[in-house]
């Protein structure tokens, strides 16, 4: 008998859960066949920061309890930060690159984008950090696939569009990437990259499976940005930013963006490592920012972000918020389709 995956119809999502149906396969021998669930964010061409947090999850969780499909793959940022009675979070597969790119006419980069360069993104976190960086760019909203937003910037309707990179990396679109941006200029969104594999609790046969593709690392990263995330949210509106790194003990931060530990060290290693907590809050125009960090250990991991978030509202983050007209905001663009 074959396992249900529940997925999303776009490219992006299907290409993601046969990923994770692929690795399930040769894990456990058992074979997945992927559902189609549509999803009320897929019928709405609404601005995403409109819809809500968890209108892309909200179906596949239902057909989950529903008993429809069997697990659910998800982007780990569309989740919300509630966790939900009688599901679980069953394994973080590792983390692709978390970092955004650019993707530009001409092969530019984001410094040699003339002034009044037209730039689309859905994201107020971008939007924000593309303001901040004074290069006189303007915005616009996009929504839609990674293709309809590629041929924007081919057909000169746009002069460029930023999104995740690991979106194009699962497509095999890394090439048409102009520009990946460090994420001192262009912080992710917390959880930006990862993936969520998701089940009933009380599955546990199917719980058990689904742990070989937990990668700690990630966990204990997504942990921390969620956590950052989670406290925010409680009492700040304005665009957030965060993204949690792994050193080995004694090394310190600074190893390349998206690189986390090797997943085949020794068991108990895991906990001499470091996480790395870089939390950004900004004003919507670009023109107010707070940005701090903390460190801890992945025994920590949701508390290192629940303090860091402390630190930033005590600096000041909520009353970034009235800079922003009261609107509110879910930090990024498209879930599931661009990241």
């Amino acid at each position: 008998m074959k396992l249900r995956l529940g997925t999303r119809g776009s490219a992006l999502a299907l290409a993601q859960s046969q990923m994770v149906a692929d690795a399930v396969t040769a894990a456990t021998g058992q074979a997945v066949e992927l559902v189609e669930i549509v999803t009320p964010g897929d019928r709405s061409a609404a601005p995403v920061q409109r819809l809500g947090v968890g209108v892309f999850v909200s179906a596949l969780r239902d057909a989950l309890l529903a008993k429809e499909i069997d697990f659910a793959v998800h982007s780990y940022k569309d989740l919300p930060t509630a966790s939900t009675d009688d599901l679980i979070i069953a394994a973080v597969p590792e983390r692709a690159d978390p970092r955004d790119v650019l993707v530009a006419r001409d092969g530019l980069t984001l410094a040699e984008l003339p002034p009044s360069s037209l730039v689309g993104t859905g994201a107020l976190r971008r939007i924000a950090q593309l303001q901040a960086l004074g290069l006189g760019l303007r915005t616009t909203p996009i929504r839609g696939n990674v293709d309809s937003r590629l041929r924007r910037v081919a057909s000169g309707e746009l002069d460029a569009i930023v999104l995740a990179k690991a979106g194009l990396d699962r497509l095999g679109r890394s090439a048409e990437a102009t520009e990946a941006l460090d994420p001192m200029l262009m912080l992710p969104a917390p959880a930006q990259g990862a993936l969520a594999v998701e089940c009933r609790a009380d599955d546990n046969d199917l719980v058990a499976a689904l742990s070989a593709l937990d990668h700690s690392a990630t966990r204990a990263a997504v942990a921390a940005e969620r956590g950052l995330l989670a406290q925010l949210e409680a009492g700040c509106s304005a665009p957030i930013a965060g993204l949690a790194e792994i050193s080995e003990a004694g090394a310190g931060p600074g190893r390349p963006p998206g690189s986390l530990r090797a997943p085949d060290r020794a068991a108990g290693a895991a906990s001499e490592d470091e996480i790395y907590l870089r939390g950004a809050v900004f004003s919507e125009d670009g023109r107010h920012a707070i940005r701090l960090s903390r460190t801890g250990t992945f025994a920590d991991a949701d508390q290192i972000g629940r303090l860091l978030a402390a630190d930033l509202l005590a600096a000041g983050a909520d009353r970034l918020f009235a800079f922003n007209g009261g609107e509110t905001d879910e930090n990024d663009a498209v879930p599931g389709s661009a990241q």
